[in-house]
């Protein structure tokens, strides 16, 4: 397979948005356009929905609690998911 080269021109701060947006998976710009590519060809479509909703403050305290509950070993455990939910619901 040859190689190509795109050249884009685009506003700096897009740039720099789209790179932190990428950044968080893991990707620099380059992989995410060429996974950009990918898609269009294996789907015969354009992907436009790369959605990633950023936690709220209350889901962010929930994360934080069920880290610090792993990392020190407490915390409740259920026998099946209705006791669970009745724990939960109580």
């Amino acid at each position: 397979m040859a190689a190509s080269t795109l050249t884009i021109r685009l506003d700096s701060d897009l740039k720099e948005e789209a790179a932190q947006v990428v950044g968080h998976y893991g990707l620099d710009l380059s992989s995410a356009i060429r996974a950009f590519f990918t898609q269009i060809v294996n789907t015969n479509a354009i992907p436009l929905s790369f959605d990633y909703e950023q936690p709220n403050s209350e889901s962010l305290e929930s994360i934080r609690e069920t880290e610090e509950m792993i990392r020190t070993g407490k915390g409740k455990s259920y026998a099946s998911g209705r006791e669970l939910i009745e724990a939960a619901l109580a």
